[in-house]
């Protein structure tokens, strides 16, 4: 699984981080950010990409 975000479209709103705080956070700069790899997180990275207000999470 591929998973990128679209930092500048990125709002900070935090569900990510949320969802799967495994392999989201939100930076220092307010924005999110993967902190991990997504194997075996698959599930909740779908749910936080899908749960994203702004759809700046991309998953291949």
């Amino acid at each position: 699984m591929q998973v990128e975000i679209d930092r500048e479209g990125c709002i900070g709103c935090g569900v990510c981080a949320d969802i799967c705080p495994d392999v989201f956070r939100i930076a220092g700069d307010g924005l999110s950010e993967l902190i991990a790899d997504p194997d075996g997180h698959e599930d909740a990275v779908r749910d936080a990409a899908q749960s994203c207000p702004v759809e700046v999470i991309h998953i291949d």
